[in-house]
């Protein structure tokens, strides 16, 4: 029986010009900055998919380059989310699963649902959105998580709608946004937005420790005991869960050396 889930960490993305001299080798071309990535880190998130679509060729050539076992998280489009009322947004939900990202095989991990931070919870209405989210596509299980940004969310009521319908929330490491500890699906996302571009590994050694640790006890089924919970009454099944851990916004510079870094700590390399 396996008892641990397996931990991924990485960053938002592959093309950010600044790592072109500090992460990438020199002179290493553009078209194959993907390749390399991928054979650094585990798993890399996927910004672009929330202001655009692509179509399928897109999405099989990003598959060819990246090797067996990596994963690609896709942020789900902003005509999803950005709406007034969620529930209207099953065609665009529809038009994403549907554009060809079936086409990265298993190399598709969750597809991340973010919403703005004047975004409020509304029970009823959140609810219907959560119900459009496909549990499959093509015969193959989606996994969706949902990264919400406002403190009305931070109710035991939100944590059981997401442990409903199997979605998980992200857990936001940031200055402003609520931090939601709480497990409610399959798997554990967790989103890293305060490091600096001052720290090597864009996390403090300390700090990357800590988020070994935590990132250990998900994968282990259990919930980090230093972290804030919506509903700390309330406790999700104890099972081994993958974990997407990704370093973004704050410190980008250094975040593929805080993936490699995490990672690190937790395989014992």
């Amino acid at each position: 029986m396996t008892k641990s889930g397996t931990i991924r960490a990485g960053m938002g993305g592959w093309t950010f010009e600044p790592w072109d001299t500090s992460f990438y080798p020199d002179k290493l071309a553009k078209a194959k900055q993907l390749q390399f990535a991928s054979r650094q880190v585990p798993t890399i998130e996927v910004n672009g998919t929330y202001y655009s679509g692509f179509k399928e060729p897109t999405f099989l050539k990003w598959a060819s380059e990246a090797p067996d076992g990596f994963v690609f998280s896709l942020k789900g489009n902003r005509f999803v989310t950005n709406r007034r009322v969620l529930a209207e947004a099953g065609e665009s939900v529809t038009r994403f699963v549907t554009q060809g990202i079936m086409a990265l095989g298993e190399k598709l991990g969750p597809i991340l649902w973010q919403f703005a931070p004047t975004k409020r919870f509304d029970h009823d209405d959140f609810e219907a959105f959560l119900r459009l989210l496909p549990e499959r596509q093509d015969g193959v299980i989606l996994r969706h998580a949902v990264e919400v940004r406002h403190d009305s969310f931070v109710v035991p009521e939100f944590v059981a709608l997401a442990r409903k319908y199997n979605a998980a929330i992200v857990y936001a490491d940031h200055a402003k946004y609520p931090a939601i500890a709480d497990i409610s699906g399959d798997f554990v996302y967790a989103r890293l937005q305060t490091g600096s571009d001052d720290n090597a590994d864009c996390y403090t050694p300390k700090g990357l420790d800590e988020w070994a640790v935590r990132a250990t006890t998900w994968a282990e089924g259990g919930v980090p005991a230093d972290l804030p919970r919506a509903d700390p009454s309330s406790d999700a099944p104890v099972k081994a869960r993958d974990v997407f851990v990704y370093f973004i916004t704050e410190g980008k510079v250094r975040a593929p050396f805080g993936a490699l870094a995490l990672m690190k700590r937790v395989t014992g390399g």
